[in-house]
Formats: structure tokens, sequence, C-alpha cells
């Protein structure tokens, strides 16, 4: 079993796919329509690979949570790199910057980013193939 899409509602796809190609340069419009969800007019797209996806919606309206306060709702979501300065480096290339540093830890480098939609993303480059040292709380 494995992951194969999260579905992000936001209100401008094209800064969506300005953020997402930055980070996954390999990946392209797997396909694309528009539609109506409950009563108002939306347009979709399937952004990704041959596994993985991100679909991403533009009926979205108002503010995202607020990711500093406690409220229920999606904190975040990680991807691992292999090469976690080249994703900083491209992201920081079409105009985006590091939210936040990830905690100093020998076995992991992670930073977090936030998306025109106002989701925090994680990037992480492990430094160990060893689970227990990948999962610590250094």
């Amino acid at each position: 079993m494995y992951l194969e899409h999260v579905n992000l509602v936001a209100s401008d796809i094209d800064s969506m796919l300005k953020f997402y190609r930055a980070v996954f340069p390999h990946w392209s419009i797997r396909s694309e329509g528009r539609g109506d969800w409950h009563g108002k007019p939306r347009r979709w797209v399937h952004f990704g690979d041959d596994t993985h996806y991100i679909a991403i919606s533009d009926h979205g309206e108002g503010e995202n949570r607020n990711l500093s306060g406690h409220q229920i709702g999606f904190a975040h979501f990680a991807y691992v790199t292999n090469n976690l300065s080249a994703v900083v480096m491209r992201l920081n290339k079409v105009g985006f910057t590091v939210s936040k540093q990830g905690s100093e830890n020998p076995f992991r480098k992670n930073v977090y980013f936030i998306d025109p939609a106002g989701f925090e993303v994680e990037f992480v480059e492990y430094l160990s193939d060893v689970p227990s040292e990948r999962n610590n709380d250094l």
C-alpha cells in the first residue's frame, strides 16, 4: 500500500503549479478538467508522475488554517529527497523562501515551506538508513 495522491483546495492553480513544478521538475499535468463542486464551478489538475500526484482544485475560499494555532486540521505533509539543497535552491529561484528550519539532528536535514494556498510542506533528507536514527527526537 502507498499514498497515491493528496487533494488540495486552493484559489489559484497556476501559483500552486509554480511551487510544485520547482519541487518536482520531472512531474507533469496528468489530467485536468472543469466541473461543478456543490454548486460552485471549479478547475482541477492532477500534477504528478505515473504513481503519485497532487490533485489541486481552484474553488477555495478564505484562508488556510493558522499554522501557529491549535485548530484541528491539516498540519503539514512531507516529502523525502536525496538532495535537500537542490529543492531549496529551485524553490528560492522561483521566489519561495524557507518558512522554518527543522531541528538540528545528525541523521536528517529538513526545512518547511508554505505553498501558495497556505499548506505547510516539509522536505527532509535522511543521512542514515537506520529507521531508529532517522526517526529519533534528538
